[in-house]
């Protein structure tokens, strides 16, 4: 079954070429377009995509805004945001706001359609050169995580989901720490599920600045 995907974006030549790669792309559909958040709403409540794909700055209402009440939602969207290499505090925003995922523009359209794929599956997704960006550039501005209950709910890691969690937060995917640890992916899944669960964070890219404000890597 293909992933349906709706595109956010205020530049119509920007959709057009998501559209090209898209169509041209097994196992993707684009159902729709949006030019603004106001807009995203309203088509992601007609047409229910299983991923949009966000731009942050937009008219009307901005990408992330649209992505707050997206994913507030009973039935929350997923949604990948698509940012320039220059991050911003929007982009980091975002984050809080329950993005699934970050791409940059100039991303490959394989990384872009691994990404659609891994966020439609329930994954959160960060390109490394973002994730540095948004630990070097706003990491000094999240709630100080250091203190006993934090440090409490990482003891409940069993030793395997902390090796998971360290290579989480190096940037490796399922796929990868299955490689560097000798385990199944699905193995791999299993744990970060759990880790998740236990440390009692949205996503894998929460996980990766817990794990930065911990100390646990640098």
């Amino acid at each position: 079954m293909s992933v349906r995907v709706l595109l956010v974006d205020d530049q119509a030549l920007i959709r057009t070429g998501f559209r090209m790669i898209l169509e041209e792309t097994p196992g993707v559909e684009v159902v729709g377009e949006a030019d603004n958040g106001r807009a995203a709403l309203r088509q992601a409540s007609t047409l229910a995509p299983d991923v949009i794909l966000m731009d942050i700055r937009m008219p009307q209402m901005d990408g992330l805004e649209a992505t707050r009440l997206l994913t507030a939602g009973e039935s929350p969207s997923r949604v990948l945001v698509i940012t320039t290499y220059d991050l911003d505090e929007y982009a980091y925003a975002a984050l809080r706001a329950g993005a699934s995922g970050f791409l940059l523009k100039d991303a490959p359209v394989s990384e872009l359609v691994s990404a659609i794929h891994a966020v439609a599956d329930g994954h959160a997704v960060v390109a490394p050169r973002i994730t540095r960006l948004l630990l070097d550039t706003y990491a000094h501005r999240l709630p100080d995580v250091k203190g006993d209950p934090a440090r409490a709910r990482l003891q409940g890691l069993t030793p395997r989901e902390r090796d998971v969690l360290l290579e989480i937060a190096r940037g490796l995917t399922n796929a990868e720490i299955g490689v560097t640890l000798s385990i199944s992916e699905v193995t791999v899944k299993t744990h970060v599920g759990s880790i998740l669960t236990k440390l009692a964070l949205r996503n894998r890219v929460a996980a990766v600045i817990l794990a930065y404000e911990l100390g646990l890597v640098d």
